[in-house]
């Protein structure tokens, strides 16, 4: 080794042991100046000596925007499902059936936690990290190792040990509720879907096809399964602490001596499972004895030796103390049941949606009532009934406002619709702001900087009162209020100089027109190419847009019929923002797939997927995710998912290969 070589060898070595300390033990035993420092001087060392490259070098657990397919892999062994118990007594049957089993054989019994995440196995060769794969189908999954490579509690490369040439772990990768809710926020911000749970956040997240984003995102993973030809031990629970010895982390588990520890295992769970802080839905209860496993062997889906108990969904009472109605970027008016602080799902939960006015009137919610709340994985905690025996004599129900909280215009509600309205868009405080923060989000304008506590301070100062304002702001106006320093300023100012170069389209999804998220505003930039068409198109013509319909075309109309939103896109426009589809991108867009619905499906070698859906929507097609009547054909590539192509062929929906697709647009 010269020199470098070595340097680079040591670096990785430390960083990944501090990474080991920091994201497993939760130890660090240097600061985070410190660890920056060494990894800067890595990527360096690694920029200047290219012929030292190492997919697993700690540098690149940022990932990359480089999109990537998946391609699948059969699992050496198969990856097979636990059989599911409820009670106490099934756990019992199963322990039964074992022993018979066994011909009355003494059994050990391990109990561990059963993580609520998304099942991954990963393949280690003298040491090194070769291959991570999804559970899939349970014979073979998708191969997601440049993302699994971004996870930091998961090891690369493993010291020197006393672990076997080749094995398998297996676990679930998950996601904090720190993260998930993290996330969920930012979704939310977005006007993106959220996740259900931290669950489908995790799965979600292995599947994108940008390990940088996977990286942000901030996964973990559990493992409670090893497996290779030659193990140190003939019991699972040694094994499991021999992986742990080895750098990873593993489901807590203990050794249940009888059915009565098994019990008192359960009660202790389903309580401390509140405060731990990742999602879990259950417990696994195993015989420990690797030799008894061989010797009950397996039904077609499951083991013998192993059974999951799932617990009951999470529900605790608490008092409502009173219910706040809150005003949202587009008027509508929230009701949210503020509670006395109750411990649910691994948080502390203080506030519940309650949605709209019927759902208040459904739940004949009082003052002060005795309120059972739920989460059970959800990200906003929900009031799903009222202890009516505990309510206080003379309690009034809850009334919903009249009037906007905020300006004191009467609220409206549209026929048909639940929920009620503040009609004062122009000169509503909570909504003008909530505009600014919508129009800088990362799928818009991409601003940062400016979060709802920026956003209301910029109105309420004046610097901003609409968000062509944003682009007369400098730094020294902004240095003025409370608390701004000359480098969040600089950022602010250079966010706002970039985002002139925004595509046309998120400009559209920007300007917050009721009912234009965005890829209906996609839809409508590539169909009308510019604003002033827009603009000038009446209901009728707007209506023809695939996807468009009369609700959408009617708020587009009333939306340029207001001379104040006008006026901002006049200043928008003059600012330098993009109010018409670049060039470059007209000259790639036709109408060779319009009015077709198209379902990707497979491994793909000309173009990534993402780029066949772009392809698509420049072509007029639109993509849908699941197969119907009413799909087109299907994009298939190699491994196609056999459940699509089983549906495809009972609805005799079309299968269409790369090189027909290409020769089709071309």
């Amino acid at each position: 080794m010269n020199l470098f070589e070595d340097r680079i060898k040591y670096l990785r070595d430390e960083l990944n042991r501090h990474n080991y300390n920091y994201y497993v033990l939760n130890s660090p035993t240097i600061s985070d100046r410190e660890f920056d420092e060494m990894m800067h001087e890595l990527e360096e060392l690694e920029k200047s000596n290219p012929q030292f490259y190492d997919p697993l070098s700690p540098t690149q657990r940022v990932g990359s925007d480089i999109s990537q397919s998946f391609k699948q892999v059969r699992h050496e062994r198969p990856m097979m499902s636990l059989s599911n118990s409820y009670s106490i007594g099934e756990v019992q049957d199963f322990l039964r059936r074992a022993k018979d089993g066994l011909d009355g054989e003494p059994i050990e019994i391990v109990g561990e936690m059963k993580y609520d995440g998304t099942s991954i196995s990963l393949t280690y060769e003298n040491g090194r990290l070769v291959r991570a794969v999804t559970r899939g189908d349970g014979v073979q999954g998708d191969d997601v190792t440049a993302n699994v490579v971004t996870i930091k509690s998961i090891p690369l490369q493993l010291p020197v040990g006393n672990y076997p040439a080749k094995f398998e772990v297996r676990g679930e990768i998950l996601l904090s509720w720190e993260n998930f809710e993290r996330i969920n926020k930012e979704r939310e911000f977005n006007e993106e879907p959220l996740f259900a749970n931290p669950r489908n956040a995790a799965s979600g997240t292995l599947k994108l096809q940008n390990s940088a984003e996977v990286a942000r995102r901030g996964l973990d993973a559990y493992f409670y399964f090893v497996l290779a030809d030659e193990l140190p031990y003939d019991n699972h629970f040694q094994n499991m602490e021999a992986v742990r010895a080895w750098g990873f982390k593993v489901a807590r588990m203990t050794i249940l001596p009888s059915i009565d520890a098994v019990k008192d295992f359960i009660d202790y769970w389903d309580k401390e499972r509140k405060n731990l802080p990742v999602a879990t839905d259950g417990l696994v209860f195993k015989l420990n004895s690797t030799r008894q496993w061989q010797s009950l062997g397996a039904t077609a889906k499951s083991p013998r030796w192993a059974i999951a108990y799932k617990f009951m969904p999470e529900r605790q009472e608490t008092r409502l103390r009173y219910v706040s109605f809150e005003v949202g970027r587009t008027g509508v008016i929230t009701p949210v049941a503020n509670l006395e602080p109750v411990q649910l799902s691994g948080t502390v939960v203080k506030r519940a949606s309650l949605h709209n006015e019927d759902v208040i009137r459904s739940l004949d919610i009082h003052d002060g009532d005795m309120v059972y709340v739920e989460k059970g994985g959800e990200i906003i905690p929900k009031i799903v009934g009222v202890d009516v025996k505990q309510r206080k004599a003379g309690s009034r129900p809850v009334e919903f406002v009249k009037n906007c909280p905020r300006c004191g215009a009467e609220l409206v509600r549209a026929d048909g619709e639940a929920a009620w309205v503040c009609p004062n868009k122009d000169h509503c405080p909570p909504q003008i702001a909530g505009k600014i923060e919508h129009y800088v989000g990362r799928k818009m304008m991409n601003i940062d900087g400016i979060g709802e506590e920026v956003a209301l301070t910029l109105y309420e100062n004046g610097l901003v009162r609409d968000v062509a304002d944003l682009y007369d702001l400098t730094a020294d106006r902004l240095m003025t209020l409370p608390h701004f320093q000359k480098k969040a300023a600089s950022r602010l100012i250079n966010g706002i100089r970039a985002s002139k170069e925004v595509p046309f389209e998120r400009v559209l999804f920007a300007l917050s027109i009721p009912y234009v998220g965005e890829t209906t505003a996609k839809t409508l930039a590539r169909s009308t190419h510019d604003i002033d068409t827009l603009m000038g198109m009446n209901e009728m013509e707007l209506a023809l847009i695939p996807d468009i319909g009369d609700k959408i075309a009617h708020s587009i109309v009333e939306y340029f019929a207001n001379a104040d939103n006008v006026g901002i896109v006049e200043r928008l426009r003059a600012a330098g923002v993009q109010m018409a589809v670049s060039g470059d991108l007209l000259a790639t867009m036709g109408t060779k797939l319009a009015g077709k619905k198209i379902v990707i499906s497979g491994v793909f070698k000309q173009h990534s997927r993402e780029e066949y859906k772009d392809i698509i929507e420049r072509n007029g097609g639109k993509n849908v995710g699941s197969i119907s009547k009413a799909t087109s054909f299907v994009l298939a590539g190699d491994n196609m998912g056999p459940s699509k192509h089983e549906k495809a062929q009972q609805l005799g929906v079309p299968i269409i290969g790369e090189e027909e697709f290409l020769e089709m647009i071309k």
